[in-house]
């Protein structure tokens, strides 16, 4: 092991005692009870609720998923989902957020699959057993893409063995996940946005140094045909510009719509103290998700022109996802304190990972130890039994994951893809009917969860099989699909009972 490789392994094993120590301390100044552990006791400030929505939104898809695949093929495919991103969160705060927690703190729900059963006044917990399967469904395999890129991370700058470094990060994770719960997990979030932030500029100010200037950068992006349009994508295969049509840019750009069905992102508006912070905290946000996702597109584009001086290796297909690290590698060669910084690089890619694997843990343990052993089985719990149970549920689903993370040649940006396409053609529609139509009803919203779980499998297993215009992504036909089904089967049965629609028009006036 060089000198440089020492410093930077020393550096991340520091920011993982950091990280340990400090979720725990905060844990145990944390209220002890499930809303304590799952909402932090409805205590947020503005701040945290922000950049814990954004942190825990971004993952390592920000830092590897997204710089690799502008890396790979240009501005048009990182772009437009950049942008269909920034516009979803700029209006998931905007129209979801404050009516979310004004109403699920009247019905006294304190996860997503018991805020739309309460919502829909359920006597028997259907759609709070649908919905809670569904977060288990896809954030397993969500938390496993994080974890790979743990390994990622590890097994390119120091030769780690790829599955010890996914290990050691979930046992990272779980530690101050399972001890401290949603408080220990935001505080966290807010700590690992920075540190995220500042490997973003890091990144770019030597990456462009490297490549011999912003000059160079944009003259290697032009001679790329394809590679700076926002119409056409570079084919890496052919060499050649191929057509990037308006169905294409339409799909990417529903990656906002994914928002909406973000169970580890609503519950953050559901913990905020105060609903009229919530405006402070859209402008934080809307802000830094469009400065961090620019800059990361970016330096994807400025990894190619390092990779061209040849101060590091052409990357291919997944590997791209790799591009920050290598960087961060050629950066730990000019001395000590250089080593440092990189090592701090490195460990804002695992700041990424961690903010949105720990969110995830807990969406999932409060589904499973909240909603399904307590709400559907009809298990009664003590407070201190529930908080054991929820606990053991983190360590058993991060188990899973890193089962499912065994394939270190597995892409981040394709599971990230498609488990977001899961929640958002899910929990989408469910949540902008809850909040906004009257008329929806339990049979409508429970037949719009299935109908959009369902048609994401079969879109992106076999309808888009069949190429063309129906090789999108699977979001927005689901998402459409789930949405025209709650309308269907909410018109077609009868309508709400009058205390529902009396409650939602007290909260529509509040």
């Amino acid at each position: 092991m060089t000198t440089a490789q020492a410093l930077i392994m020393g550096t991340i094993i520091a920011y993982l005692c950091f990280v340990i120590i400090t979720g725990i301390m905060i844990g145990r100044r944390s209220k002890k009870s499930a809303e304590g552990f799952y909402l932090g006791g409805r205590g947020m400030g503005p701040l945290v609720t922000a950049m814990s929505a954004e942190a825990s939104d971004m993952s390592s898809w920000l830092l590897m998923g997204l710089p690799g695949v502008a890396y790979l093929s240009g501005v048009a495919d990182a772009g437009w989902t950049a942008i269909g991103l920034a516009v979803g969160t700029y209006l998931n705060f905007l129209l979801v957020a404050k009516r979310i927690r004004r109403y699920s703190v009247k019905l006294d729900a304190i996860t997503i699959p018991s805020f739309i059963s309460k919502r829909y006044g359920e006597k028997k917990p259907v759609i709070m057993c649908i919905a809670s399967l569904i977060i288990l469904i896809f954030f397993v395999p969500y938390v496993a893409s994080g974890l790979a890129a743990i390994g990622k991370l590890f097994n390119s700058l120091l030769g780690w063995d790829y599955m010890t470094a996914v290990i050691i990060g979930a046992i990272v994770i779980i530690s101050y996940t399972s001890v401290g719960g949603f408080s220990a997990v935001a505080t966290m979030d807010l700590i690992q946005s920075v540190i995220m932030t500042c490997a973003l500029v890091i990144i770019t100010v030597f990456g462009i140094a490297q490549a011999g200037g912003l000059d160079v950068v944009m003259e290697n992006a032009k001679a790329l045909p394809g590679y700076l349009s926002f119409t056409q994508i570079h084919d890496v295969t052919t060499g050649a510009a191929k057509a990037y049509p308006p169905l294409t840019i339409a799909s990417m750009m529903a990656w906002g719509l994914g928002y909406f069905g973000m169970p580890h992102i609503l519950v953050r508006f559901m913990a905020i103290r105060d609903e009229n912070e919530l405006k402070l905290s859209r402008r934080i946000a809307s802000v830094w998700v469009v400065i961090s996702m620019a800059v990361a597109v970016c330096i994807g584009m400025i990894g190619y022109s390092v990779s061209k001086a040849g101060r590091i290796p052409m990357l291919e297909g997944s590997n791209s996802e790799t591009v920050i690290v290598q960087i961060s590698n050629l950066l730990s060669t000019y001395g000590a304190l250089a080593a440092i910084v990189a090592g701090l690089i490195l460990a804002g890619i695992l700041a990424a990972t961690m903010s949105t694997a720990d969110s995830q843990l807990l969406s999932a343990a409060s589904a499973f130890s909240e909603n399904l052993v307590q709400d559907v089985f009809g298990v009664k719990l003590t407070a201190k039994q529930n908080m054991l149970v929820a606990r053991l549920t983190v360590v058993v689903i991060a188990v899973i994951a890193v089962f499912l993370a065994t394939d270190p040649n597995s892409s981040v940006f394709k599971i990230v893809s498609f488990a977001w396409a899961g929640f958002g053609a899910t929990f989408g529609p469910a949540i902008l009917f809850s909040l906004f139509w009257k008329r929806s009803n339990r049979q409508g919203i429970l037949a719009g969860l299935i109908a959009g779980g369902v048609m994401v499998f079969v879109w992106k297993f076999g309808i888009s099989k069949l190429g063309g215009a129906f090789a999108i992504y699977e979001l927005l036909p689901a998402f459409i699909f789930a949405a025209i089904v709650t309308v269907i089967v909410s018109l077609a049965t009868p309508a709400p009972d009058a205390e529902l629609v009396e409650t939602f028009e007290e909260m529509k006036k509040a």
